[in-house]
Parts: C-alpha cells; sequence; structure tokens
C-alpha cells in the first residue's frame, strides 16, 4: 500500500524523537561509579588483554542500552534532543527539494563515492584493525584499545543502522518519483556510512584527547564522509544529520562505558565529567533572503 508523501512524513516527524533518543540517550544506562582500586607496587597487566575476552559481551551489553535507552530519559536531555528532533524535521521537509538541486555530474560523483568509502565496513573496518594491529605490534596500549573499541562501536553501529532502515524504508535520492518517501521498500534512512565514520571518530577523537590534530583529523574524516554521502546522491541532508548524531552517540557511549584508564579501571568519573560539554549543539538556521534552509552544528571537546 503506497502511503502519501505527507502521511509518511507526519509518521517520520512522531517517530524521529525515538529513533534519535536510543543511541543519544545511553549516557542515562552507565552503570554508578565504583571506586578506582590504587595500583600495587607490582606492575599492573594491561587493561587490554579484558576488554578482548569481554568484546562480545560487551556488544550484547551495548545494545541492551542503546534501545532501552528511551526508558531513562532525563529532563536536561532536552537541551539537545529538540533542537535536533527540529532540525531533523525540517530538513525532511525539504529533502527532496535540496537533493534535486544536485545534478549526476560524473567528477563529483566519482569524488564523493571514493571519500564515502572511508566509511564503509571495509574502510571503517580496516582503520580500527590498524589501531589494533599497531598497537599490538608496538605494546602500545591505547591504540590496542582504540582498535578494540572501534571495533565494538562499528558492529554497533551496523546493527542500529540495519533496524532503522529495515523500520523506516525510505527511498533513495536517485529512485525517480518515491524518492524521499518513508515505508516504500528503501534503505535511505538513516545513512549507515556516516553512523560508522561518526562512531569511530569518536572513539578514537576521545582516546586522543589531549592531541588535538588527532581530534580534528578524525572528526574532519567524519565530516567529509557525511557530506560525500549527500553529494553523490546517496542520501537526504536529513539521513546525513541523522546519522551523524547516532554514530556520535554511540562513539561516546562505547568509549565512556568501556575505557581503561592507566590505574586499570573503568574511567567512568573523568568521562561523566567531560559528558557535560561533549553534547553538540545542533540548530537550524533559515536565510529569508534566498529562500534556504541549513544547520549548525558545534561542539565542545
Amino acid at each position: 500500500m503506497r502511503v502519501s508523501s505527507k502521511t509518511a512524513r507526519d509518521a517520520c516527524s512522531s517517530a524521529v524523537l525515538l529513533i534519535i533518543i536510543s543511541p543519544f540517550s545511553v549516557h542515562a544506562q552507565a552503570p554508578p561509579i565504583a571506586p578506582v582500586p590504587q595500583p600495587t607496587p607490582t606492575s599492573l597487566p594491561s587493561p587490554t588483554p579484558s576488554l578482548e575476552r569481554r568484546f562480545l559481551k560487551n556488544i550484547l551489553r551495548d545494545q541492551h542500552a542503546i534501545w532501552t535507552s528511551p526508558l531513562h530519559l532525563q529532563k536536561e536531555d532536552g537541551r539537545w534532543l529538540v533542537p535536533l528532533g527540529l532540525s531533523t524535521a525540517a530538513l525532511i521537509a525539504t529533502d527532496r527539494r535540496t537533493a534535486d538541486r544536485l545534478n549526476d555530474d560524473r567528477t563529483r560523483l566519482n569524488v564523493s563515492h571514493a571519500v564515502s568509502y572511508l566509511g564503509s565496513g571495509y574502510g571503517a573496518g580496516g582503520i580500527a584493525g590498524a589501531f589494533y594491529l599497531i598497537g599490538r605490534a608496538t605494546d602500545d596500549t591505547r591504540a590496542r584499545e582504540t582498535g578494540l573499541l572501534g571495533a565494538e562501536a562499528l558492529i554497533n553501529s551496523g546493527i542500529v543502522a540495519a533496524v532503522l532502515k529495515s523500520s523506516t524504508q525510505r527511498r533513495r535520492p536517485r529512485a525517480g518519483e518515491e524518492r524521499g518517501e518513508f515505508f516504500e521498500g528503501g534503505l535511505s534512512f538513516p545513512s549507515g556510512h556516516t553512523i560508522a565514520v561518526w562512531s569511530l571518530a569518536t572513539v578514537v577523537a576521545n582516546e586522543y584527547r589531549d592531541k588535538h590534530l588527532v581530534q580534528i583529523g578524525a572528526y574532519g574524516l567524519a565530516a567529509a564522509v557525511s557530506v560525500s554521502r549527500f553529494t553523490g546522491r546517496n542520501h537526504f541532508l536529513s539521513d546525513v544529520l541523522v546519522g551523524s548524531a547516532i554514530g556520535y552517540g554511540i562513539g561516546r557511549y562505547v568509549y565512556r562505558t568501556h575505557h581503561v584508564s592507566s590505574q586499570g579501571g573503568t574511567d567512568r568519573a573523568t568521562s561523566k565529567n567531560h559528558a557535560s560539554s561533549s553534547f553538540p549543539s545542533i540548530m537550524p538556521r533559515y536565510n529569508g533572503r534566498s529562500r534556504s534552509y541549513g544547520i549548525t552544528l558545534a561542539w565542545n571537546f
């Protein structure tokens, strides 16, 4: 049965809050902060092998936290949830118009395809794998953990993307008259490449918080892949926005929940203090003179 554009968009606008809430509000599910034991005079074992042993178990726990997160929302979540929801609704309403402004320029499409490859399973997975292998080869605990947590975030992202795509069934920008329609058998909403690259970039940026160039490179790469999914006519702007938000939330949760401090304990206290300044500021923008829509995204890290 065909669902009209207006009906589909209204239904999606009603459901988009739940879609966005799940991965972003998982911070409310973090276990209580436990006291960190003081190191003994004996040398501490590397914390990474325990992460390796708990890898699959951690993914199962992550999934439980992600999908039950709407039950643990707090009042202060509205400061980012409301702007994000309004921005998404505004973009959905104008997606067809903005996507139709792009033609099938072969050069732009080829460049976009090459850049977006970094957000694919092979590209993002290869980056996570490189961190892990280099960490093992050089006995670099931080690089090793980055690879493990990055892979964990990518698997979580893949599961979330598959479920949401199958649920929304939005047609892609080049799908003819049904482009942008929900519940029509498509796989456009949200962008899977964007979710993956932002989840990995957030893990890397948090692991190397003291290396500003690494942070800029990680988030810059994620932004480039996100833009390429739009310029390559694979996704609408709303697909990319929601994918970025979900990926950032998953990466942040995975790092904050499973990062092991230098004292051998999970570093939840530090990450909790840092979390208050890590929420994205996302605001819709409208230029009345040019009749154009846009969004502003800003992070403090």
